[in-house]
């Protein structure tokens, strides 16, 4: 009877499910794990899931992987490209900030602590248009498959301590790259600077 148990359970199939994240475009792509003496192996992408959310097909055209060191942050980034975000080691909080004027979220954000425990192995689609940022608690790696290939010169962003966004950073000094440190305010983002 255990060998059967064991092919039973060795056969159940990890899945995938979605749920709508607070601002529009933002999707939660929250994994079914399987875990035994072993650890644990779940599924972290299946593209009919994303297109039927999507409700157009969705492609990567590129992969990005960064490690960060404990207290870093990056972004915040505007990118005219889906991106799918993952954190396969280390634990950071992400921040999506909605910068369309247009939209019923404009202004708000979402943040989600992702990977390790007590972070969530979920993968976050940010729609092309939202903004996103990330603090890293410890070191961590993240990746991001994008559906266009990367076009310095369509890229920007916003300060990651925005007052006018109010976003709860766990930390008031973090690491940031010159170009981080230096980008503007939401304000003169929206007005194109």
């Amino acid at each position: 009877m255990g060998s059967r148990l064991t092919r039973q359970a060795s056969q159940h199939r990890a899945g995938l499910s979605v749920r709508a994240g607070k601002i529009a475009g933002l999707w939660h792509i929250l994994p079914e794990p399987i875990a035994d003496s072993r650890g644990f192996f779940q599924e972290t992408f299946r593209a009919s899931l994303l297109t039927e959310t999507l409700g157009r097909p969705y492609h990567f055209a590129q992969t990005n992987h960064s490690r960060s060191l404990a207290g870093t942050l990056r972004g915040f980034r505007a990118e005219p490209w889906d991106k799918l975000i993952y954190i396969p080691r280390g634990t950071c909080l992400c921040a999506v900030v909605d910068p369309r004027p247009d939209s019923p979220t404009f202004r708000q954000h979402e943040t989600v602590l992702m990977g390790d425990p007590p972070g969530s192995r979920q993968r976050l689609l940010v729609s092309r248009g939202l903004c996103n940022a990330f603090y890293c608690l410890t070191e961590a790696d993240y990746l991001n498959d994008v559906s266009a290939e990367y076009d310095p010169a369509v890229r920007r962003g916003f300060r990651w301590d925005d007052k006018a966004l109010g976003i709860d950073w766990p930390c008031k000094a973090p690491i940031l790259s010159d170009r981080d440190a230096a980008l503007p305010d939401f304000e003169t983002y929206l007005s194109g600077g």
